[in-house]
C-alpha cells in the first residue's frame, strides 16, 4: 500500500493536464447593425429676406417687430410708412424622412455704411421632416432703432443652423 501511495503522489507532482469539464465554457455569435441617414441640408429661399420695412426713426427710436408670418408692427417713435412691406425670411430643410430637427437662429445687424441697427431673430426651435424628407420654416425678428439714424437702405445678415435631434 505504501508503494501505491508513493506512485499516486509522484503522479500528482509530475502534473497531468486537467481536462475541462463540459459546461466550463460557452460561446455564441453576436450581431451588429448600422444605419446611415441622409445629411440634413438647409437652403435659404431665393428672394426671401427678413424685411423690417420702410419707417421713420424719430429722435428716441423704438423697434420694428416682424413676426414669423411677416406681419410688422412698430413701437416708440418708430413709424411704419404707408405702403411699407414687411416680411419674414424663409428657409427649406431636406434630409432623412420623418426625422426631427432643431432650429437655432442668431441675431445680426443692418448697416448703410454709416449707421448700424441690431436685430434679434425669432423662429420655431424645432421642426420635423415629412415623409418626403422636406420641411420649411420662417424667421421673424425685432429691429432696435436708436433714433436719428440716417436715411437710406440698410442691409445685413444673420446665421441659421439646423441639426437632427
Amino acid at each position: 500500500m505504501t508503494k501505491f501511495f508513493v506512485l499516486a503522489a509522484s503522479a500528482a507532482l509530475i502534473g497531468i493536464p486537467a481536462a475541462a469539464a463540459p459546461g466550463d465554457t460557452s460561446s455564441a455569435q453576436g450581431a451588429a447593425t448600422a444605419e446611415v441617414v441622409a445629411p440634413i441640408t438647409l437652403e435659404h429661399v431665393n428672394g426671401a429676406a427678413l424685411n423690417f420695412g420702410t419707417f421713420t426713426t424719430g429722435d428716441a427710436g423704438g423697434t420694428i417687430v416682424v413676426d414669423q408670418t411677416g406681419v410688422g408692427t412698430s413701437t416708440g417713435e418708430v413709424t411704419l410708412m404707408g405702403g411699407s412691406v414687411e416680411a419674414a425670411d424663409a428657409f427649406t430643410v431636406a434630409g432623412d424622412p420623418n426625422r426631427a430637427f432643431t432650429i437655432a437662429t442668431a441675431g445680426g445687424s443692418v448697416t448703410n455704411g454709416t449707421d448700424t441697427m441690431n436685430f434679434t431673430t425669432s423662429a420655431a426651435t424645432s421642426g420635423a421632416l415629412d415623409a418626403a424628407g422636406e420641411s420649411e420654416f420662417s424667421v421673424g425678428g425685432t429691429l432696435s432703432v436708436a433714433g436719428g439714424e440716417s436715411a437710406g437702405n440698410y442691409a445685413g445678415s444673420y446665421n441659421v443652423t439646423v441639426a437632427y435631434n
